[in-house]
Parts: structure tokens; C-alpha cells; sequence
């Protein structure tokens, strides 16, 4: 009763009381429980019945005159919010779920499975994961295995040394806001194994949680001005999602460049002095982004390439960055990763040391595909060292990244050497994703050339097809008055086959061509189902709009 009491002694403080109560039937009771003789019997039953029945008067609408407005609302919402695209996960992979509790409420469809090549998640799509990896992670969270026969000691070895630099050496410890040290000095050692004796700095590494992390970190730093000053942001066009929708967020200008479809998605440095031109008539053009390999479009850009980029932004004055986390993800016999640091270097010290360049590494794909550990890092060369400082800070708002995302990585840089005992295995079970992933390539592009009305150029590597559709006249002018014709053709596909993929309008396109994009990461055996329905819908599409037969002739 007193507690009852004190709620409403509360409420009358708060003016939760009804605005039409008499004062004098609100006066309150004496600390001693005495009831005032002024005070009338129904508060107390007010009180118990306006904390028992509020719910119902509300949908009675009893309270309805009262109600305020939302403060947020998608009038007051952040516009920048509202801006905000994201194909990967937009409204096809929506409509996926929606079938998906479809088909397993037992409603009939002409497909027994949806079957989700929309998005990158290696072990969604069935990969297992590498288990020195694994093994490694295992150790760090639980240091109990360790005592006893299970692991081998190449993966102890390593957990007791991830543990050695976390607070407490436990994985639940906070850590620096730049990653685990010897963490971060691990990468460099990798990076300058990869990059055939490059120097690498470990003070230049920053642990992220997944490369977005630090690309968006980054952004930030890069982004301001009004009018004619704000920051233009180069992306290649098609381009990851990610990027304009950071571009739309901070309310930076998106700069175009595109990549030359017909030379297998090559960059063209005509292109970027073009798109660099135009833009300076409405913003201050002030870094490039370059996917490499290719997100979606699956290239490898060829070092001439990458050295034209580079000597552009030299010339420009540009901020570049790589993002290079497929670098593990190159199946074309013809192609090899280069990393724009490496090829920075050998332009010589000029180059070297002037050019601003920020590469970034993700465990979300490569050969381990482990995207739920957000593990990821950044290496930041030539940066000032004011403005290292903050970043610094910038990185200490959201304290450290995940520590077993920093674990993972750390195994990725640091993986078995032959003269350990987890070599064998890892070796094997390395070789045989990327193998696999190779051969899948080979085998979506070859599959969806010889399909009617669909182009592919060679998936030479990441872990993507992104095939051009021929879209018939008369599909385009039925799906214009509702949506872009490649989303109306993906949601057809969607419907009628159960096959999950994300229209070319999600990454960008040149105007008057139609894509779409495939993951390559199911089984071979569910790619090759995969393939057969998309191939099969493409004809029935084909027909339906009476243009089979001209493509045909």
C-alpha cells in the first residue's frame, strides 16, 4: 500500500494526475499513513486503477485528446538519414524473407527454397570455417581448453599471446583504441611480407571492426565544407553500396567515375580526369576510392592501371583509398593482386612519400569468410601527424573494436608456418576454398554467356558476377511507371523462382544497360541449380515480352 502511495505521490509531482481532478481530492497522505480529512478515498483507488488500466484507455482512445506527437517522425528525421541507400540488403532481400515465413507456413510456391546470392556471407552460403582459426578464437574465450589434448600447440602458442596483450588476458577486457599492439605489429609484418620488403609501421595500423569501420572513420575525417567547398568523394561506378550511402550520410558529393564495362571492367584514366573535371564546377574533389578486386563486378585491376590511378592522384592532390579486402579472392591464371602500396613504392620516393593512401583489410571474406567477427584493419601512410592524432580520437568515441575480431585477424596475418602442426591442415582447407571459389567463377561466367540476353565478363576475382541483362522495350515501359526496370526484373525472379539476387541500379550503372549482382558462394551443386533457374526465367522473360526471337536472329 505504501509503495501505491508513493507511485502516486509521484505522479502528482509529475502532473500525471488528470488536468480535471479537484485539487482538493488529490491532497496527499501523511508520512505516518494517516489519512487528511480533506483527502477524499478515491485517490487511492485512482492510483491503483491508473496504473492498471492505462493500456486499456489508450486503446480505447480514452486518452486519445492527450496523446502528443512523435518527436521523431520522418518529418524531423536527420534528411541525411533519409538519403541513405543500401541495395545489399534492401527491398529484394525484404521480399526473400517474406517468402521465406511463406514457405514455412506451408504456403505453396513454384519453388521449394529461396536461395539468397545477394550478399557476400561466406558461411551462410554453407563454407566452413577454417579451424585454426576457429581453434585460436576457441583458446582466447574460453583459456580453460588450453590445459587440455584437444588443440594442437601452434594454436595455444598464439592464444596465450593474443591473451598476454588484453587487459586481464581476458578477450572480455577492453583494448587500446588502435588494437592489440603486437596485434597490430603481426599486420605490418604481413604487409611487408606481402609486399616483398615494403616497409611497414605498426604505429600506422589501426584495428577496425570490419573494414566499413575504418572506411567510414576515415570519411569523416575527409568530409566538410558548404557549397562549392564540400568534399567529393571518387567512387567507381558500379561501386559497394557502402560508399555512397557514407557519402549520403555526411552529406559529402558524390563523384562518379565509371569503369569500361567493355574492357572487363578496367579503370580508364580518361574517365577519371572527366569525372574529375565536372566536378570541380560544384565541389572540391578531394579523394578516390577503389575497390580492388572488384566489389561487384569481380576485376583485378592491372598494375599499369593502379600506377595511372596513383600518378592521378599525385597530380590532383587526392586522398586514396584502397580497399583491397578480397586481395586473397584472385582466380584468373592471367591476373595477380597488386597492392597500391606496393606500387606506390616502386613509383619511386617522390610518389612514396608524398601520396596520402589508407588500404584496408577485412576476416570477412579471403579465404576465412568469418564477416560475424567484424575484424578488420587499416594501414595509413603519409598522413599528418596532427591529424593521426585525430583519428586517434576520433577511434577512442567507440573505445576499441571487437577483441575477437582482433584475434581473428591476427590468425589471417599469422597463420601456421610448414614447420608447425596445424600447417597441413590449414593449408589444405585454404587451398580448397579458394579453389573451389575458382572454379565457381569459371563456371557462372561461362554458364551465363550462353544465356539469351545476358553478358558476363570474367569473374577474375572477389567473390561476384555482375552480369548485364537485356531488358525488352516493353518490360521497361511496364516496370517504369512502378520501379527501375533491373529491380522489376530481379523481384520477377525473386517471385517466380525462389533466386535472391540485387538489381545493378543498387551499385550504380551507365544509363540504358541493366545488371545484376551474384554471389558466387554457394555449392557448386546450389549454383548450378541456381544458374539453371535464372537461365530458364531469362528465356520465359524473354518470351513473355516477344523479344527471344530478335535476339535470336
Amino acid at each position: 500500500m505504501f509503495r501505491l502511495q508513493s507511485l502516486a505521490a509521484r505522479s502528482l509531482i509529475a502532473g500525471a494526475f488528470d488536468p480535471y481532478t479537484p485539487l482538493t481530492l488529490i491532497s496527499l497522505p501523511s508520512l505516518n499513513g494517516v489519512r487528511h480529512k480533506s483527502q477524499d478515498p478515491s485517490i487511492e483507488r485512482y492510483g491503483q486503477m491508473r496504473f492498471s488500466t492505462a493500456e486499456p484507455k489508450v486503446a480505447s482512445g480514452i486518452l486519445h485528446e492527450k496523446m502528443r506527437e512523435k518527436i521523431l517522425s520522418m518529418e524531423t528525421l536527420n534528411p541525411h538519414v533519409k538519403a541513405v541507400e543500401y541495395a545489399v540488403r534492401g527491398p529484394i532481400v525484404i521480399k526473400a524473407g517474406e517468402i521465406e515465413r511463406c514457405l514455412e507456413e506451408g504456403v505453396t510456391k513454384p519453388f521449394s527454397e529461396v536461395i539468397k546470392a545477394n550478399i557476400g556471407d561466406a558461411h551462410a552460403m554453407g563454407q566452413q570455417p577454417i579451424t585454426f582459426l576457429r581453434q585460436v578464437v576457441a583458446l582466447c574465450t574460453f583459456p580453460e581448453l588450453m590445459d587440455g589434448p584437444s588443440f594442437p600447440e601452434d594454436a595455444k602458442w598464439r592464444a596465450r599471446r593474443i591473451l598476454q596483450g588484453c587487459g586481464g588476458n581476458s578477450l572480455g577486457s577492453y583494448s587500446a583504441s588502435q588494437g592489440i599492439e603486437h596485434i597490430r605489429k603481426d599486420i605490418a609484418a604481413y604487409i611487408e611480407q606481402r609486399d616483398e620488403g615494403v616497409p611497414s609501421y605498426w604505429e600506422n595500423i589501426f584495428l577496425t571492426t570490419g573494414a566499413s569501420d575504418g572506411i567510414m572513420t576515415i570519411l569523416r575525417l575527409l568530409v566538410s565544407g558548404k557549397g562549392s567547398s564540400r568534399t567529393g568523394v571518387m567512387i567507381p561506378i558500379p561501386q559497394y553500396p557502402l560508399y555512397s550511402a557514407a557519402i549520403s550520410e555526411m552529406d559529402a558529393v558524390q563523384v562518379n567515375y565509371y569503369l569500361d564495362e567493355d574492357n572487363c571492367w578496367a579503370l580508364d584514366i580518361n574517365e577519371l580526369h572527366r569525372a574529375y573535371q565536372a566536378a570541380k564546377k560544384h565541389c572540391q574533389p578531394r579523394v578516390i576510392c577503389i575497390i580492388n578486386p572488384g566489389n561487384p563486378t569481380g576485376q583485378v585491376q592491372s598494375k599499369k592501371c593502379i600506377e595511372e590511378v596513383l600518378h592521378f592522384a599525385y597530380e590532383e592532390n587526392l586522398f586514396v583509398m584502397s580497399d583491397e579486402v578480397y586481395q586473397d579472392n584472385v582466380y584468373a591464371s592471367d591476373c595477380q593482386f597488386h597492392s597500391f602500396k606496393k606500387v606506390l613504392y616502386e613509383m619511386g620516393p617522390e610518389y612514396f612519400n608524398s601520396v596520402e593512401l589508407v588500404s584496408f583489410h577485412s576476416t570477412s571474406k579471403g579465404y576465412t569468410g568469418e564477416c560475424g567477427f567484424r575484424g578488420g584493419y587499416m594501414e595509413v601512410i603519409n598522413m599528418d601527424p596532427e591529424v593521426k592524432a585525430q583519428l586517434v580520437k576520433l577511434l577512442s568515441v567507440r573505445l576499441c573494436p571487437p577483441l575477437a575480431g582482433q584475434a581473428a585477424m591476427d590468425v589471417i596475418v599469422n597463420p601456421p608456418q610448414p614447420d608447425e602442426p596445424s600447417f597441413k591442415q590449414f593449408y589444405q582447407e585454404k587451398t580448397a576454398v579458394l579453389g573451389a571459389l575458382a572454379e565457381k567463377a569459371k563456371l557462372t561466367e561461362q554458364f551465363l554467356n550462353a544465356v539469351p540476353g545476358i553478358q558476363c565478363n570474367p569473374v577474375q576475382g572477389s567473390m561476384y558476377a555482375f552480369p548485364r541483362i537485356f531488358i525488352p522495350p516493353k518490360a521497361v515501359e511496364e516496370a517504369k511507371a512502378r520501379m527501375q526496370p533491373d529491380m522489376f526484373y530481379c523481384m520477377r525472379l525473386l517471385e517466380e523462382t525462389g533466386i535472391c539476387v540485387v538489381p545493378g541500379s543498387g551499385f550504380g550503372q551507365k544509363d540504358g544497360t541493366y545488371h545484376f549482382r551474384m554471389t558466387i558462394l554457394p555449392s557448386t551443386e546450389k549454383l548450378k541449380v541456381l544458374l539453371g533457374k535464372v537461365r530458364d526465367f531469362q528465356v520465359k522473360f524473354l518470351k513473355e515480352f516477344s523479344a527471344l526471337e530478335q535476339l535470336q536472329r
